[in-house]
């Protein structure tokens, strides 16, 4: 079930952007394509300025005979002859398995050229390497280390992008499952996992678990939440914003007969986004108007109840125990308050946004209190020239004392 669960995310992942709204190829963000995951030549990849591999580490909690299976999946592009020529996308698929024993394996590939019917791709060649490593201590665990190559003998050094892309692997992501282990999450790692965590190498993908047995993982070129999954309402894909459901539909909806003759003309995908519209009835385009999914407990009644407070749980201006513009936190035996200087270096298993910022400088505007006795900085940017007016707004960024160092 997880990995039916993963697979359905994978897929979204794999067709993000394939063809956007309107769905025309005439449309101008139609026209510049292919922005996910994309691993160039090797040869070409200083000359186009971007990647030609992408690597992960990953944790399993494993035992003795533990297998992994590894999919690393992509779209193969092929042009379409005609008026405006269009690049659609042929999915790929490469299956590694592998024992947690210490070894590894390396895999090669060729997805070979064609012309069908006036479709022709371009060959492109790779490598897959799965090695695994038993670290030291007490609990058993193996890092995962895999890395995807683009090593399709190929280089113009004046190509266009599209020219590039055609010769390259385009979203492309992994998806891994374990059969006698489970993997350990890296976006929030267990305390006792962290030191081996921080060590785990994210280069081009984000990993994140699928399902509720931690047995499936799936790494991507776009940063997902932690048990991704596609809501039930979901009729079908509409490939843009990992999905705006609704609104796109209600979009569609609005196209002229000649625009969406268009559109069915663009793409055979783009062709079932239209008709699976058009043919939409009133109750399933009503359950798309949103869902509520976390106000009822689990295991209790049908229907939620509340109750209304008789009075604020808090009232800031009657504590005067606590003071943001005035109050200071330890942190390496420094006072830390509001016009500190701090150098910020998240947490490993922090908010992704967060990570952006590791080691910039900041100055910390509030120290805040929460009611389990903890402290949070709020703190802006240095370098940020909008510094000025997130103050004025109070718009902070909000770290933790050991999330920083005195500068």
């Amino acid at each position: 079930m997880s990995l039916d669960l993963a697979r359905k995310v994978a897929d979204a992942v794999l067709y993000e952007g394939y063809v956007l709204y309107p769905y025309r190829a005439s449309a101008q963000k139609n026209q510049l394509r292919w922005q996910w995951g994309v691993l160039v030549p090797r040869e070409q990849s200083e000359a186009a300025a971007e990647p030609w591999a992408a690597e992960v580490d990953l944790l399993v909690d494993a035992g003795a005979a533990a297998r992994v299976r590894v999919q690393a999946r992509c779209l193969q592009l092929e042009t379409r002859a005609g008026e405006p020529p269009w690049d659609e996308g042929v999915e790929r698929e490469v299956t590694v398995d592998v024992v947690l024993d210490g070894s590894g394996r390396e895999d090669a590939f060729t997805f070979p050229a064609g012309d069908d019917g006036g479709r022709v791709r371009q060959a492109v060649a790779g490598r897959v390497t799965v090695a695994t490593e038993a670290l030291p201590g007490p609990y058993g665990v193996v890092k995962l280390g895999l890395r995807i190559e683009n090593l399709t003998p190929w280089a113009e050094r004046e190509a266009t992008r599209d020219e590039v892309v055609r010769h390259s692997l385009v979203g492309t992501h992994l998806l891994v499952s374990v059969d006698g282990g489970r993997f350990l999450s890296l976006v929030d790692p267990p305390e006792w996992a962290r030191p081996y965590a921080e060590g785990c190498r994210r280069t081009g993908l984000w990993p994140v678990l699928v399902g509720d047995d931690d047995d499936v993982m799936l790494a991507t070129p776009i940063i997902l939440e932690e048990h991704p999954q596609i809501a039930p309402e979901s009729p079908g894909d509409l490939y843009d914003a990992l999905e705006i459901d609704e609104i796109l539909s209600l979009r569609t909806l609005t196209l002229t007969d000649e625009e969406k003759a268009e559109a069915r003309a663009t793409d055979p995908r783009a062709a079932a986004v239209i008709d699976r519209v058009d043919a939409m009835p009133g109750e399933i385009l009503e359950r798309l108007h949103g869902a509520i999914r976390t106000l009822r407990p689990p295991g209790g009644d049908d229907v939620p109840t509340f109750t209304e407070p008789d009075a604020p749980w808090w009232d800031p201006g009657a504590d005067a125990s606590v003071s943001p513009e005035t109050d200071t936190v330890d942190v390496a035996g420094v006072p830390v308050g509001k016009g500190t200087k701090v150098k910020l270096v998240p947490r490993v298993g922090a908010d992704a946004q967060d990570m952006f910022l590791d080691g910039r400088i900041a100055t910390v505007e509030a120290v805040l209190a929460d009611v389990d006795g903890g402290y949070h900085l709020a703190v802006t940017l240095d370098d940020d020239p909008g510094s000025d007016i997130q103050r004025v707004q109070g718009r902070f960024f909000y770290f933790r004392p050991d999330e920083v160092m005195p500068s």
